[in-house]
């Protein structure tokens, strides 16, 4: 199957939304019920103050949110925040105060005023029409604005339309007095719309994800080991971090290890993303001479660098593991589907 296709299915009772590229399963969003997800805003009321973390502990109504560098809030005191990442098991909801309303092609920012344009969009012409369209939809509004990369292709009416509803999303939420749930975050299928803008035909049939192959894709990520070729990976997530551990298989030649290790971490963003993993990772990679370090933290940063998921290449630990720090953006999917 070649191309771009995004399913649009349910699964086991949830919205799923699934981006397939050439046969391939490249990202996945899929959500329970029993969290706020990301983009979720809330009036919350500052409960106590964490000391030593600079931090506070937040009253989100049935939740509890947890807000860093929280310099000057006082108990009591209400503020807007909204659901930055996914809470780990027994922990507070990460929250931030730098509220944004984002859309598929604006983002609508009340704290940082200005207008931006997306520096993917690289010609003069179309960034001068952008800046008149941006103009136009936030006249005389104290909100800033950015324009995704989305726009360069996008119809004008359609992105000034976008900006409209985020302008009048942010003044909604701005004037809300009420403690507790303001707006909610997008579900999978309305954030696929939102994140996944590059052409792709959009299947959403019920059993859209067995007719694209997802489903049988989707089946394999609750599996440990992933094939490389004539190597394999496993990723294990242990309660302190991601083990990943990297195997060369029935391959002897002087040039297994190297090759396999590569093909590993050409595919690890794809596998943490889609497994839904972040946090501390570390890598047993095949043994390698420490002369051929160098190509691998190249390959590594170059294959981060394409993946949506902010990740940190920490280095090298003494026993000749590679560090990973990558960002909570999502909920385990063996959580979400168990």
């Amino acid at each position: 199957m070649k191309g771009r296709v995004i399913a649009l299915d349910h699964l086991n009772g949830r919205e799923v939304a699934a981006l397939i590229v050439d046969g391939r399963l490249e990202d996945l969003f899929v959500d329970k019920d029993d969290m706020p997800v990301p983009g979720t805003v809330y009036l919350a009321r500052v409960d106590r103050p964490l000391k030593g973390q600079g931090g506070v502990m937040m009253a989100l109504g049935p939740q509890t949110g947890f807000l860093r560098r929280a310099k000057g809030l006082a108990p009591g005191q209400t503020v807007l925040v909204q659901v930055s990442g996914y809470a780990e098991a027994g922990k507070a909801v990460p929250v931030t105060d730098r509220v944004l309303f984002k859309s598929r092609y604006a983002i609508v920012t009340p704290d940082a005023p200005g207008l931006n344009i997306s520096r993917a969009i690289k010609d003069d012409d179309r960034r001068d029409v952008l800046q008149g369209i941006a103009r136009g939809g936030m006249d005389g509004a104290d909100a800033g604005l950015i324009l995704r990369s989305a726009c360069e292709t996008a119809d004008d009416e359609d992105i000034l339309e976008d900006i409209e509803a985020m302008r009048s999303l942010c003044d909604q939420t701005l004037a809300h007095q009420e403690l507790g749930l303001v707006h909610p975050g997008d579900g999978p299928h309305l954030r696929a719309w939102r994140e996944w803008s590059a052409p792709a035909s959009v299947n959403t049939q019920a059993g859209s994800l067995e007719d694209t192959g997802a489903l049988d894709a989707i089946d394999a990520l609750s599996r440990v080991d992933v094939p490389l070729g004539q190597g394999s990976m496993a990723i294990e997530p242990t309660r302190a971090l991601i083990a990943v551990d990297v195997n060369t298989g029935a391959d002897t030649s002087p040039a297994a290890a190297l090759k396999v290790n590569l093909a590993a971490l050409n595919d690890l963003p794809r596998q943490l993303r889609l497994r839904g993993l972040g946090g501390q990772i570390t890598l047993d990679l095949a043994p390698v001479m420490k002369r051929d370090r160098r190509q691998i933290e190249t390959a590594a940063k170059a294959a981060f660098r394409r993946d949506s998921v902010d990740t940190e290449i920490v280095g090298w630990t003494p026993l000749g593991h590679l560090e990973l720090k990558r960002k909570r953006e999502r909920r385990p999917l063996s959580e979400v589907l168990g």
